[in-house]
């Protein structure tokens, strides 16, 4: 069981995920302030004037304030997804997980527990954690002459059940953060979008006529939110349904060696 603690505390992932919050979001008003703010892009030097012909950044300056709130968003999923990326990827093993569960069925059919364990040693990662703990267990029951059968049974499931409650949690840490940003994002965009287009009526009705100013600073603020918005409510749907998937195939290879320790034990002993 120690060796088990050993190789998931290898690949743990970032837990602190409010840490990573704030720091994009510390990011986000840098880039905010400093990139998109800055005086070249805009007329005359002035942030408060249209931005230059063309520029990019001006105009989404112009956003407003919740520019740098709907950039946090977008960080936090990037920065999310990639730890999340590297966390699954050393959850799979060194070796291709399919040819990993094929070899340790291939060696439970032939009850070569040795080789079933020496494959674990090799492969690590979650599957390879939770088969091992429950090979250990399985070595137990064998030397075991207290137990019947069926007790015997039992322990090898519950060893099985516990050693994937272990390794669960780890895998889908922070995943709920990049589903609720699905959400998020697009309700922070409409919220810009919204406030953008309270801007350009007010001042449609400024004094009877039509700011131009402040109409076209109104309207780009609602495009510009609406437009992150759609970006980060799609990348963190493509981030949490490709994690989502990731983890099934791992959950789908761990209940199919785990069935397949409990078959072979159930075929071999009395």
């Amino acid at each position: 069981m120690e060796t088990t603690k050993k190789q998931k505390q290898g690949f743990k992932g970032i837990e602190a995920a409010g840490l990573v919050i704030i720091a994009c979001f510390i990011v986000a008003l840098c880039i905010y302030k400093f990139v998109l703010g800055d005086p070249s892009n805009f007329m005359n030097n002035d942030p408060n004037n249209h931005p230059l012909p063309g520029n990019m950044l001006g105009t989404i300056y112009k956003g407003g304030v919740v520019v740098p709130v709907i950039q946090t968003l977008l960080l936090t999923v990037i920065a999310l997804s990639v730890e999340r990326y590297f966390t699954i990827r050393a959850a799979f093993g060194r070796g291709k997980l399919v040819k990993f569960v094929a070899q340790i069925k291939d060696a439970l059919a032939k009850n070569d527990m040795q080789t079933a364990q020496t494959l674990c040693d090799k492969q690590r990662g979650s599957v390879a954690n939770v088969v091992g703990a429950t090979l250990q267990t399985y070595r137990e029951m064998e030397a075991n002459t207290e137990l019947d059968k069926d007790q015997k049974v039992l322990a090898i499931q519950k060893s099985l059940e516990e050693a994937t409650a272990l390794e669960m949690p780890m895998l889908q840490q922070n995943l709920p953060i990049i589903g609720t940003i699905t959400t998020l994002g697009t309700l922070m965009g409409l919220l810009g979008t919204v406030i953008g287009m309270i801007r350009s009526f007010a001042a449609l009705s400024a004094g009877g006529g039509t700011d131009s100013v402040a109409l076209s600073t109104g309207i780009s603020e609602a495009l510009i939110n609406t437009a992150f918005g759609i970006l980060t409510g799609a990348l963190a749907v493509i981030s949490y349904n490709y994690f989502t998937n990731k983890i099934d195939k791992l959950t789908y290879s761990l209940d199919e060696v785990g069935f397949s320790i409990v078959q072979t034990f159930n075929a071999t002993h009395k």
